[in-house]
């Protein structure tokens, strides 16, 4: 028996884009592959790094499917099923509407895999495929089995040690679909399995994917110092409240931690209200921000534009915030009703939902009616928040004036120069498609 499990990408330019910027590898296909017995072949195809041979055919076929791929990961799946293979489909998208994906597949995985995956595999052994499995109640997360990353095509990645130690996320952001796909809660790994798997990796650099490493601070600190005696640099995802907690802190920066994604979303007070995110307090962004660079943490601070509160001037003001915060690297986001998300629930009773083409659902695409702008002036917008941010001028601006002592700037300017340079170059090629698109039509 075969599967193929399989990323898809998202339209003809993703490999060429993606040559432009850092790849992380599929590490939900490589833990749904540690799910899988031994007797089956398994193998993992990640459609940013290589192409798909429609003509060999395995058996099954699972696609992990985000909302912006969703249109993509249909039509892979017509055309394997139109060739004899039976298909699975699971992840966000086909999690928050089941009934649309099963138009496109033999059987849909609702939510998250550990037990449901095994027993997909045994029913289709049986000849017994059901169309929806769900788990009645979360998995437990004890003593997982390592992900597979030995299917990972790794020459193609910058790295290969990403890893997960929680689900979920304690706060509940209107725009988010993670309650949505994980339920409202927050559970961890045992840290002695977190361990376990970091004594396996190859390498010092590890990339933690969790929604938020400090969701809960009193397992983190335990964490964090379990991580110290094995000196590794990370990187991950942080709630912005982690600068309200000095031990926290202290913890991260001991055990390593290099750079966090934080979500620092929206600088207007109102729009803070209208998300609901109460861990967000705005007016200790920019000492919470020089806390982290004392510690020696780069900030990537993520930015939403799109909220009800947002005039046309959102733009400016932020960007002139996240110049004079010394932000290192920034990510500028179109407000986007995720569906299964309480966002989508509001603008759909409001009729404000312009486009439902899903592959336009990826935070750079105005798919709603904003209140205090067109949709064109919110992409317009928000194109030219990243232009400015990543110009050559503001990148040498930013990193000449940064808050790290001159120790910690020496150590991390190559670096931050060089991601800064990818998003520039990346941003570059974007601009380069639209003309193109423009002048063919």
């Amino acid at each position: 028996m075969k599967v193929l499990l399989i990323s898809p990408g998202k339209d003809e330019y993703y490999k060429k884009r993606l040559k432009l910027a850092l790849k992380m590898p599929p590490l939900t296909l490589s833990t749904i592959a540690a799910l899988t017995k031994p007797d089956i072949e398994v193998a993992i195809l990640d459609e940013h790094v290589e192409p798909i041979n429609y003509d060999d055919v395995p058996d099954l076929v699972g696609i992990t499917v985000m909302t912006s791929v969703a249109p993509r990961a249909y039509r892979i799946a017509d055309k394997f099923r139109k060739r004899g293979a039976k298909v699975v489909l699971g992840g966000p998208h086909p999690s928050a509407l089941p009934k649309e994906a099963i138009g496109h597949c033999d059987a849909v995985v609702i939510g998250e895999a550990e037990g449901t995956w095994e027993k997909l595999l045994e029913d289709f052994k049986n000849g017994d495929l059901k169309q929806f499995y769900f788990n009645e109640k979360p998995p437990s997360l004890v003593d997982l089995p390592e992900p597979r990353r030995d299917l990972y095509k790794k020459e193609a990645y910058y790295f290969v040690n990403s890893l997960q130690v929680s689900r979920g996320c304690p706060f509940d952001c209107s725009f988010c679909s993670v309650s949505n796909f994980f339920g409202k809660t927050y559970r961890h790994r045992p840290i002695a399995d977190v361990i376990r798997e970091i004594e396996h990796l190859e390498g010092k650099f590890v990339a933690f994917i969790d929604d938020n490493i400090v969701g809960n601070p009193k397992y983190s600190k335990e964490l964090f110092k379990a991580l110290i005696p094995y000196k590794i640099r990370w990187v991950g995802q942080s709630s912005f409240n982690i600068i309200r907690d000095p031990d926290l802190l202290k913890a991260a920066r001991k055990s390593g931690c290099a750079g966090l994604f934080i979500g620092l979303e929206t600088i207007s007070e109102e729009s803070m209200q209208e998300i609901g995110k109460v861990q967000n307090d705005i007016k200790e962004f920019k000492v919470g921000i020089k806390r982290l660079h004392d510690h020696g943490i780069v900030v990537l601070g993520a930015f939403v534009f799109g909220f009800d509160n947002d005039d046309k001037d959102v733009f400016k003001r932020t960007l002139d915030f996240a110049m004079e915060s010394r932000l290192d690297l920034a990510q500028f986001s179109i407000l986007t009703p995720l569906p299964g998300t309480r966002l989508h629930e509001k603008l759909s009773s409001e009729n404000r939902i312009i486009d439902t083409d899903w592959s336009k659902y990826d935070m750079g695409n105005a798919v709603f009616m904003p209140a205090q702008m067109t949709p064109e002036e919110l992409q317009k917008g928000m194109g030219w928040a990243w232009r400015e941010f990543y110009s050559y001028s503001s990148i040498l601006k930013r990193l000449f004036n940064v808050n790290f002592n001159l120790l910690q700037h020496l150590l991390y300017f190559a670096p931050l120069l060089t991601l800064n340079l990818s998003f520039k170059r990346a941003l570059d090629f974007e601009s380069k498609m639209a003309k193109a698109s423009i002048e063919k039509h």
